[in-house]
């Protein structure tokens, strides 16, 4: 069974939710690769699957969450033997709310029912975005106390990354500021994260550059130095590694 819901977008500030939906897959059931333009969330109520995200493949089963961030390819498919039933929330984010949600898995044993009750939107006609955005909140708020000193020197270091990418922040520097020995930093980061703080760090600043160049028409020596690369060349270099074009070609094929 698949149900999938139609939410009117009302643009509710801080968690808005736009789709809502759930399905009982059959065998093997797979979706993309393909981006979203907004964060969704998939629930796995019983079963199981496989995610696939920044290059690393995750199994999930009962009581886990999949985050998909806006406009980051994934893809997933249902286990051929036990496949899952999830439920899903896509919504939006204001940013200073995210740091709990960059997670490729979260483990939300015991929040089960907020998911279930999401379903009682159904029966609601012109409520039924107010009510998944309270869900939201409600969820949002049970998240940020599971498994909050498992999660704490990551989201701490998520946020430094994304507040000082534009400075020399180093892998080095992000773990004497949590107070931990790099290499078990580096694990700690990686487990969570799928991909080492290093890693991260490089790809979101070439993000962010791309981001720079397309959306606020800046040059590609401009944007590289705002991002904290000194070396053009080297910019250069990752970028078209990374997009698989260099810079101001990338750029001019999005301004045409």
């Amino acid at each position: 069974m698949r149900r999938n819901e139609i939410i009117i977008n009302r643009k509710y500030p801080g968690l808005n939710p736009v789709v809502f939906g759930f399905e009982d897959c059959e065998p093997r059931h797979s979706y993309g690769p393909a981006v979203r333009p907004y964060w969704l969330f998939h629930y796995v109520v019983a079963g199981t699957g496989k995610f696939h995200r920044d290059g690393k493949i995750y199994t999930l089963k009962k009581g886990e969450i999949f985050v998909i961030p806006p406009y980051l390819e994934t893809y997933y498919e249902a286990d051929n033997e036990d496949p899952w039933h999830y439920i899903w929330i896509g919504f939006t984010a204001e940013s200073d709310l995210v740091q709990i949600l960059d997670l490729p898995v979260i483990r939300a044993v015991g929040l089960g029912h907020i998911f279930e009750e999401m379903k009682l939107c159904l029966s609601l006609e012109n409520g039924k975005s107010a009510y998944l955005s309270a869900k939201l909140w409600e969820l949002y708020s049970a998240l940020l106390e599971t498994g909050k000193a498992e999660n704490d020197y990551v989201e701490k270091a998520l946020h430094c990354i994304r507040e000082e990418y534009m400075t020399d922040l180093s892998v080095e520097e992000l773990a004497r500021r949590l107070n931990l020995d790099r290499s078990y930093f580096s694990g700690l980061f990686r487990e969570k994260m799928g991909t080492p703080p290093g890693r991260y760090l490089h790809m979101f600043r070439l993000e962010k550059a791309a981001e720079l160049m397309v959306k606020h028409k800046m040059s590609p020596s401009t944007a590289a130095l705002s991002v904290g690369f000194s070396d053009l060349y080297h910019f250069s270099k990752a970028f078209k590694k990374h997009f698989g074009t260099s810079p101001r070609a990338w750029c001019n094929e999005r301004l045409i």
